[in-house]
């Protein structure tokens, strides 16, 4: 008992501490929110690349012709000119004004699909172009979006800006809100701190100069996680990566438990290879909340007097400060995804609650991790050998 009290009073530790992360988190959405409004607008080429249907792509891709920014142009990839995306992508452009090229990449044979045809698109840009933008085909961006993910470029000494998915639901799943509730664990872990930030590929901004002067395209040869490579590349010349709160961006599906348990554990196969500390951190913090947390809930089936209080404290100690956190954390996001405001007041419950499981979850996503680098992604079997290099087992078509 000493030693799981001994271990308990660690977890609270760390259960205080991310409170205290949440309220970081909320300030730093009302800081960043008012700020003033910045006069740079330089020439952007945003890149979409594309696999596939998406739930809703039509919608999505409407959102990217909709910016509140005048000087842009809109690149969208696919690998295959019998792409499903394709059609989908013709019709949204048709009719459109913004300047926009789409590009076929061809099949990847030493990179993932995705890095492969951004490293195709990149050859495409715009001579006038200033900055590089890219964006997942899965996101539906804000109409303020490009401007806010731009603007602190301004400062050329920024490496890039970067927002973060936020899963909305289309109706009440458990699956979906379970998979919102362990994303928003990894969204809440950007913030202020530039140096801990990293890049999510869905939403980031980059300064051409930037770009090529670090020879990112290069860089990515041999890649899967664009956004993985791209940060550990700042972060070894030291420049800094910036979150932008209202580039925080809707995903607005649902899901199943199959697709819950695919996605969430693909990502920590990629995490374990691109960034083995966070993959470090993550089993610590999963183990060390299910022995504690949910070993207490079950010793209060069987302990009585003393140990039973002391048990309990600890238990609704740590519940109360997660709680505490999840509510605060999804006020914050409430600040800029107003336009789904209804969805969002449906997730309190699953947000104050869920957390407690999604843990457990990130536990197996760990355990899986540890033992398979093997993912399977938009159709393609992947091995992932090392950061640098990336084997293609399987493809479909």
């Amino acid at each position: 008992m000493f030693i799981f009290y001994f271990f308990a009073l660690i977890q609270s530790y760390f259960a205080y501490k991310s409170l205290r992360g949440g309220i970081d988190y909320l300030n730093y959405f009302k800081k960043e929110i008012s700020k003033p409004k910045s006069s740079y607008q330089p020439f952007i080429s945003i890149i979409i690349p594309c696999r596939g249907i998406d739930k809703d792509l039509e919608k999505n891709l409407e959102k990217l012709f909709l910016q509140n920014y005048p000087n842009y142009e809109l690149i969208f990839v696919v690998d295959d000119e019998k792409d499903e995306a394709l059609s989908v992508i013709k019709k949204v452009v048709e009719n459109q004004s913004k300047d926009t090229k789409i590009v076929i990449a061809g099949k990847a044979f030493e990179s993932g699909q995705k890095v492969h045809n951004l490293r195709k698109a990149i050859l495409e840009v715009s001579d006038k172009s200033e900055v590089f933008v890219f964006v997942d085909s899965d996101a539906r961006p804000a109409k303020n979006w490009l401007k806010n993910l731009v603007t602190p470029l301004e400062d050329s000494e920024i490496g890039c800006t970067t927002g973060y998915r936020w899963f909305i639901q289309k109706s009440f799943s458990f699956s979906t809100h379970l998979r919102s509730v362990w994303n928003a664990s990894i969204a809440s872990a950007l913030g202020k701190n530039m140096d801990g930030n990293f890049c999510w590929g869905g939403s980031t901004a980059i300064r051409r100069e930037t770009f090529e002067k670090l020879n990112i395209r290069e860089k990515w040869k041999g890649t899967l996680s664009d956004d993985f490579a791209l940060s550990n590349a700042l972060k070894e010349v030291k420049m800094p990566i910036y979150f932008v709160p209202q580039c925080l961006t809707a995903t607005v599906e649902n899901c199943n438990f199959r697709e819950l348990i695919e996605f969430t554990t693909r990502q920590m196969k990629i995490t374990r290879v691109y960034s083995p500390n966070h993959f470090l951190i993550s089993i610590i913090g999963s183990v060390l909340f299910v022995f504690t947390f949910w070993t207490g809930m079950l010793l209060l089936f069987f302990l009585s007097g003393i140990y039973f209080w002391i048990t309990l404290a600890f238990v609704l100690l740590v519940f109360i400060l997660g709680v505490g956190k999840a509510w605060i954390r999804l006020n914050a996001v409430k600040l800029v995804l107003k336009e789904y405001e209804k969805e969002l007041r449906k997730q309190f419950l699953p947000q104050i609650l869920l957390w407690t499981i999604s843990p457990v979850l990130f536990l197996y996503n760990d355990i899986a991790a540890l033992f398979s680098r093997k993912i399977t992604w938009r159709g393609i079997r992947y091995n992932l050998k090392s950061a640098n290099k990336t084997i293609i087992e399987k493809a479909d078509g």
